[in-house]
């Protein structure tokens, strides 16, 4: 699937939506595409079935404080470096790229990148959604692990972990980050097109801009009715509380807060709780929703997705949740995406239990 200046809004906006409030700046990303594409690029999107089998597929994104993103954009050396790294470790030479994460700006620059290095971006990813941490990518939970990686970050430094368990990868990325620059290229080994089913989201690409292409078209309760979702809540932001987040062996965690709706149709409020992305919802104290299921936040005027980091008291929003995809219902993932997972004592509130 060929992509072309007119698709690129709904990618964008499809893409912010399953960040789930997460995933960092996708209108620099979209801009950023706008332009390889008016300057001659190609992007396209290309279905796992159509590669050969023993095809090479490599896994690349951004990760960190994707703010910095936008205020200090890639040069694209990063992503050179990082996957002449991983080449020259591994031995195996890219034949494709998937993107780390649909959810966010990562749903949009591997198709800068491929354009710029004339690789194939393949219709996967390796969360579905916006996921915070790497031990929680989609290869990590099928026991694929995630090493050997490279991170490179804008300074020209490039770190190659050659072992470690997912956990101990997240804690080395972290490290790495806030002695850096804040934000870095990741890259993993490629992955046989024939692995990819089994430990990826197929066709989580198309589906990211058709999601988009309907947000565009739709209001919050029709976008509900398409996609097998429903409408938590319409009303006023009425309060947001902000605070550091559990850490662990003495390092302070990601940010956790809250954001309270008041319903104007049922005069409830609607808590969503907080940390990289939404992540739970309870309304008047009963959950209603829950991670995996995507929690987006809607400017209800504009439709746009508002993220954690800027939601506010006194704006007017739509609040939707979206099925999660198959692969984290499956009970073996489930406990990775789930409330639990992030510190929160409460079992999954799900779109499919409740259909």
């Amino acid at each position: 699937m060929q992509i072309g200046l007119a698709d690129v809004p709904a990618l964008e906006r499809g893409v912010s939506l399953l960040g789930s409030g997460g995933g960092g700046d996708t209108v620099t990303a979209a801009a950023l595409l706008r332009g390889r594409l008016a300057a001659g690029d190609r992007a396209a999107i290309t279905p796992v079935s159509a590669l050969a089998r023993d095809a090479q597929v490599l896994p690349i994104g951004v990760i960190g404080a994707t703010a910095v993103f936008a205020e200090k954009l890639p040069s694209g050396a990063e992503f050179r470096a990082a996957i002449a790294a991983v080449e020259r470790w591994t031995g195996c030479r890219t034949d494709a790229l998937v993107s780390i994460e649909v959810g966010g700006l990562n749903g949009v620059v591997p198709l800068v990148v491929g354009g710029q290095l004339g690789l194939p971006v393949v219709d996967a990813d390796l969360s579905g959604r916006g996921v915070p941490r790497l031990d929680q990518l989609s290869v990590a939970a099928a026991g694929k692990g995630l090493t050997p990686l490279v991170l490179a970050e804008p300074g020209g430094q490039v770190l190659v972990l050659a072992e470690a368990t997912a956990t101990e990868v997240e804690r080395t990325a972290r490290a790495f980050l806030a002695g850096s620059s804040g934000s870095a290229v990741l890259a993993l080994a490629p992955i046989p097109a024939s692995e990819l089913p089994d430990c990826a989201i197929p066709d989580s690409m198309s589906s990211a801009l058709s999601l988009g292409r309907q947000a565009l078209s739709a209001d919050a309760e029709e976008l509900a009715d398409s996609t097998g979702g429903r409408v938590l809540g319409l009303g006023r932001v009425v309060e947001v509380s902000r605070r550091p987040g559990p850490g662990e062996h003495g390092r302070i965690g990601f940010a956790r807060g809250s954001a309270t709706v008041r319903d104007h149709r049922s005069r409830s409020l609607l808590r969503l709780e907080m940390e990289n992305e939404y992540l739970f919802a309870m309304r008047d104290g009963e959950p209603v929703a829950s991670t995996p299921d995507v929690l987006a936040v809607l400017d209800n005027r504009t439709g746009v997705p508002i993220h954690c980091d800027v939601v506010r008291q006194g704006i007017e929003v739509a609040v939707l949740q979206l099925p999660a995809a198959g692969f984290w219902t499956d009970p073996r993932r489930l406990p990775v995406l789930a409330p639990r997972a992030f510190g929160i004592d409460c079992d999954p509130v799900l779109l499919e239990v409740r259909r």
